[in-house]
C-alpha cells in the first residue's frame, strides 16, 4: 500500500469507536500499514514500579490501520483522498483531491 498518510499529518479517523475524532500523526508503521494518531484509540497499559517512575495504569494510543484514516482537507475540514502532482518547479506534491489544496508544506 502507498503511504498516503505521513507523521505530522491531519486525519479524520473513519470507522470503529474513534469515528469522527481527529488528531495529528505521530508515527507511521509503513511494514504494517499502521499509524499511531494522537488522542485516537487510547488504550490503558498496567506497568510495574521501576526506577525510571511509578507504576499504575498509564493510558497511552495504540495503532490503528491506514484504511481507517483519512487526510482532512486544509481547505474545509472535512474528510479526503489525496492524490499526487508534480509542480512546474519539478517538486512532487500531495495534494487534497476534494479542494485541490497542496497537503505538502
Amino acid at each position: 500500500m502507498v503511504a498516503h498518510i505521513k507523521k505530522g499529518d491531519k486525519v479524520v479517523v473513519l470507522t470503529g469507536r474513534d469515528k469522527g475524532k481527529t488528531g495529528e500523526v505521530l508515527k507511521t508503521i509503513p511494514a504494517r500499514d499502521r499509524a499511531i494518531v494522537q488522542g485516537v484509540n487510547m488504550v490503558k497499559r498496567h506497568t510495574a514500579p521501576s526506577q525510571a517512575g511509578a507504576g499504575g495504569i498509564i493510558e497511552k494510543e495504540a495503532t490503528i490501520h491506514v484504511s481507517n484514516l483519512a487526510h482532512v482537507d486544509p481547505s474545509d475540514d472535512k474528510p479526503t483522498r489525496v492524490g499526487t502532482k508534480v509542480l512546474e518547479d519539478g517538486r512532487r506534491v500531495r495534494y487534497a483531491k476534494r479542494s485541490g489544496e497542496v497537503v505538502d508544506l
